[in-house]
C-alpha cells in the first residue's frame, strides 16, 4: 500500500486478538491498514517503536472531573486534558459536577462546550446530570448529546449538585428509559451514611467506618431494583465495596442492563496502609482493606466489573486540610489522570494480568459504553489514537512534576511500572498545540 500519511511499526502491538509485531497505517487521522511488521506500507512518514516499547490504543476515561468553568483553581480543560495525553488518554468525558454551572440543561452543556473547545489536547465529550427539578431537561440534553446522567444518592460534596431521592430517582430512570438513555449513579445509601459515626480528625479508620460498605450495597441493590421495574440501562461508578459484585454479577445474569467500574486507587491502595491525617487518600466511596481491593481484582478477571477509569476529582491543596489531617472536613477526591495507566499496569502484571487486560478495562471497554466505536482499539476503521508504552521503565511519581493543576496526589513518591513515551491524537503526536474534538454522543468519532 503506497500514499499513505503515516506509518508506525512495532514489535509489540495491542489489540483485541492479542499482541502481535505489526505494522500500522494511517491516512486522514484514521487507521487504513494493519499488516505484518516487515510490510511494504509506504508513507510520509514512518516510525519504529524501540524494542522496549509497546503500541497500545488510546485510553478512554470517562470519569474525569475538569471543574471548568467556575473552580479553575482546582482545575481546567487545559491542564487536565494535557495530564490525560502525558498519561497516554486520548479521550475523556467530563463529569457534570464540580464545574459551575453544572451540565444540568441545554445552556450548561453549551458554555461548557464553548469553554473547552480551544483548550482540549484530547477528544472530550460530556455527560448530563440529573437533579431535583431537571426532569424535563434530561431530553434535551440526550438530544444536545450528552453521553448519559451522572445521579448522587446522598450530597454530592457541592450543593449545587443535589442528590435524587428514591421516589426522584424512579421518576428519572422511568424518563431515561424512554429514549434508551444511561444513568451512571454514585451508589452511596443516605440513610446508611446517616447513621454512620461521623468522620472527625486524623483518624483514617474512623473515616472508614463513616463510609460503610452496607451504604454501597444498599445503593446499588436499590438501583438494579429500580432498574428492572423501569428497563433503564444503569451504570455503577467507582465500586469501592466488593461486596456489591455478586449483585452486579446476578442483575447481569438476570439481563439487567448494568455495567460498573472501578479506579485505580481502589486496586493500588489500601486501608492498612494510609497514614492517619494523610488526607491525600480521602475520596468517597472510601478506599478499602486489602482483602477487599483483591476482590476487586477477581471482579475485574471475572468481567463484573468492566472497565476502569480514573475518577479524577482534583481541588486546591488548601481543601484537602493537610495542617490538621482532619478526614471529616478534607475534599473527597484523588487526582491521578495523568498516572491512571501505570498505576493499574503495576499491580496487574503483579496479578498475572497481560497490558491486553488492561487496554481491555481502561480503553476499550469505556469506548463500548460510550458508544465511541472509533475508539479503543487498533482497528482498520478506527481513529489513530494510540499510545507508545514502555512497560518494563519504572518511574517515581513526583506530584509537582505532573500536569494537574495541583501538585497534590497519594501516588506522590510511588515507584510505577509503564512510561508513556508518545501519545497520538487521530494519527498526530499531541504537542504544544490544542487539537482536540469535542464529542458528541451518537457520533462514533
Amino acid at each position: 500500500m503506497t500514499g499513505l500519511d503515516l506509518v508506525i511499526r512495532a514489535r509489540r502491538v495491542v489489540r483485541a486478538t492479542g499482541e502481535q509485531a505489526g505494522s500500522i497505517g494511517i491516512t486522514d487521522g484514521r487507521i487504513v491498514a494493519i499488516a505484518p511488521y516487515d510490510a511494504e506500507l509506504v508513507a510520509a512518514a514512518e516510525v519504529r517503536l524501540a524494542d522496549d516499547e509497546v503500541l497500545l490504543p488510546g485510553l478512554v476515561d470517562s470519569h474525569v472531573h475538569v471543574n471548568d468553568p467556575g473552580r479553575t483553581a482546582w482545575e481546567g480543560f487545559t491542564s487536565a486534558t494535557r495530564a490525560a495525553a502525558a498519561g497516554g488518554v486520548t479521550t475523556i468525558i467530563d463529569m457534570p459536577l464540580n464545574s459551575l454551572p453544572p451540565t444540568c440543561d441545554v445552556p450548561a452543556l453549551a458554555l461548557k462546550r464553548e469553554t473547552a473547545a480551544p483548550q482540549a489536547f484530547v477528544d472530550t465529550g460530556f455527560w448530563g446530570g440529573a437533579i431535583p427539578g431537571n426532569l424535563a431537561e434530561l431530553q434535551p440534553l440526550h438530544e444536545a448529546g450528552v453521553f448519559g446522567f451522572k445521579c448522587f444518592l446522598l450530597h454530592s460534596g457541592v450543593d449545587e449538585f443535589p442528590p435524587l431521592d428514591s421516589a426522584q430517582l424512579e421518576q428519572a430512570m422511568v424518563e431515561l428509559s424512554s429514549f434508551d438513555g444511561l444513568l451512571i449513579v454514585h451508589a452511596e445509601d443516605a440513610h446508611s451514611i446517616d447513621h454512620a459515626p461521623p468522620p472527625r480528625g486524623a483518624s483514617y479508620e474512623d473515616f472508614l467506618n463513616s463510609r460503610p460498605r452496607a451504604a454501597e450495597n444498599q445503593a446499588v441493590a436499590q438501583v438494579i431494583d429500580l432498574a428492572k421495574q423501569t428497563g433503564c440501562r444503569v451504570h455503577i461508578l467507582h465500586v469501592s465495596s466488593a461486596e456489591v459484585l455478586p449483585l452486579i454479577a446476578a442483575a447481569k445474569a438476570d439481563g439487567v442492563r448494568i455495567t460498573a467500574e472501578t479506579c485505580p486507587h481502589y486496586l493500588t491502595f489500601a486501608a492498612e496502609e494510609i497514614p492517619d491525617g494523610a488526607t491525600q487518600y480521602k475520596c468517597c466511596p472510601p478506599i478499602r482493606e486489602a482483602s477487599n481491593r483483591d476482590q476487586l481484582w477477581a471482579g475485574l478477571r471475572a468481567s463484573t466489573i468492566d472497565l476502569v477509569v480514573s475518577d479524577h476529582s482534583p481541588s486546591t491543596i488548601d481543601l484537602k486540610h493537610l495542617d490538621t489531617g482532619d478526614f471529616g472536613t478534607a475534599w473527597g477526591g484523588i487526582a491521578s489522570l495523568q498516572v491512571g495507566l501505570p498505576a493499574v499496569w503495576t499491580e496487574a502484571r503483579r496479578r498475572g494480568f497481560t497490558l491486553a487486560d488492561v487496554v481491555g478495562w481502561m480503553s476499550t471497554a469505556p469506548a463500548v459504553q460510550t458508544g465511541l466505536t472509533a475508539k479503543g482499539r487498533i482497528e482498520v476503521g478506527a481513529d489513530a489514537d494510540l499510545c507508545v508504552l514502555a512497560p518494563d521503565q519504572t518511574f517515581v511519581v513526583h506530584a509537582d512534576e505532573l500536569h494537574h493543576k495541583n501538585a497534590i496526589t497519594p501516588y506522590d513518591g510511588r515507584t510505577l511500572y509503564g512510561v508513556v513515551r508518545g501519545t497520538w491524537l487521530r494519527g498526530v503526536p499531541i504537542a504544544s498545540d490544542p487539537s482536540g474534538r469535542l464529542l458528541t454522543r451518537g457520533e462514533p468519532r
